[in-house]
């Protein structure tokens, strides 16, 4: 049994304070941090958490029951993030353009012609002496409208020009007369008539 010391209350033994008057019974302390009444040899509030074991002599790293204090480890500080890996860039001579493919597809026969590859200036036209064809036309119906040296497709970076290089019936793209000097730039969808009446006509188309 404990006796209250403010009220002389009698208290079964194990109670931290007074059943009266709520004091604070011998073997009990109050957490200078919430006001909780907790047992005399406690390390830690059981209310908040606090410490109750405060440092006497620092020097002397002594708590007040007696017990060296442990130091804590100071804390690991965390290593650097590392730095993304960064891609060696390509020399130039391991740069690669990447090219479209184009071609043209004849009209009238629902056929395709690839444009070579490599090439940067491909003649159209038929066999002749003074500039052989890269696309010979002569197979195809009504090539007589065709001029032997008609037309040129110029490749330059990369887009396409086409100009007409003094053909007797012309070149028209999307029905318009190309002028004899001129260049037009080509775009996937044009249509290319080599001569009048769009008897022989392709439509440019790029992959």
């Amino acid at each position: 049994m404990i006796i209250c010391p403010n009220c002389a209350h009698p208290n079964p033994d194990g109670v931290l304070k007074c059943e009266a008057c709520y004091t604070a019974l011998p073997g009990a302390q109050t957490c200078p941090n919430c006001g909780a009444i907790v047992e005399a040899d406690a390390e830690f509030c059981g209310q908040c958490g606090y410490g109750l074991r405060s440092l006497i002599d620092p020097g002397n790293a002594q708590t007040e029951m007696g017990v060296p204090a442990v130091p804590l480890p100071a804390p690991t500080p965390e290593p650097p993030a590392a730095a993304p890996p960064v891609s060696p860039r390509p020399s130039p001579s391991e740069t690669r353009l990447q090219t479209s493919q184009a071609r043209l597809f004849h009209v009238q026969s629902n056929t395709t012609i690839e444009l070579p590859i490599g090439v940067s200036v491909v003649h159209l036209g038929k066999p002749n002496d003074r500039v052989p064809p890269d696309i010979d036309v002569s197979g195809l119906a009504d090539s007589d409208i065709v001029s032997r040296v008609h037309a040129n497709l110029r490749l330059e970076g990369d887009a396409y020009y086409i100009e007409d290089v003094g053909s007797a019936n012309g070149t028209y793209i999307n029905s318009f007369l190309l002028p004899v000097g001129d260049r037009h730039r080509l775009r996937s969808g044009d249509r290319i008539a080599l001569g009048k009446g769009d008897k022989v006509s392709f439509l440019f188309q790029l992959t």
